[in-house]
């Protein structure tokens, strides 16, 4: 099964834009350092010469990982993101939890991203965790469930904003 990395427009070019970076600032000084490294002699006990080519090596795996990343990536428009009417991806959601068969006080507003966009502590929440899943598609005064390791939470869909 191909993976796919739904994303944002906006997330899609910081990810263009970091790989350019990487592949032309950083790789320079990662080459410097290491040539620099190896002016310091033996490079069986060269400490720096190893923590450059450790840096090299991060170096070449995170630019592998972007392309990847780019590679499979589906830019969605905001005219795919929000067809439909219900919360996709971009949207974001305001919900109140659910006990006996009550809606509470609304919980402050979230935001539905792609996986690569995740940032659980900005509340920004993934369409690939149960939260976000729970919510992809949800319409406004839906009742969602999601599974957690505590059992099952409910929540009622109280604003969609695109």
């Amino acid at each position: 099964m191909k993976k796919e990395y739904r994303m944002s427009e906006a997330r899609h070019q910081e990810l263009k834009d970091e790989l350019t970076y990487l592949k032309t600032v950083r790789e320079k000084e990662v080459a410097e350092l290491i040539k620099e490294a190896r002016g310091f002699g033996d490079l069986s006990e060269n400490s720096e010469y190893d923590e450059a080519k450790n840096e090299q090596g991060k170096l070449y795996s995170r630019i592998a990982e972007i392309e990847d990343i780019l590679l499979h990536a589906v830019v969605l428009a905001d005219s795919e993101e929000h067809g439909g009417g219900g919360a996709t991806i971009g949207c974001r959601v305001t919900v109140a939890e659910v006990k006996n068969g009550k809606a509470g006080k609304p919980l402050p507003e979230y935001k539905l991203v792609g996986s690569q966009e995740a940032d659980p502590m900005n509340r920004a929440v993934s369409e690939d965790s149960p939260f976000g899943h729970a919510l992809m598609g949800a319409k406004k005064g839906d009742e969602i469930v999601v599974e957690a390791p505590v059992g099952e939470l409910r929540y009622k869909v109280v604003k969609i904003e695109r």
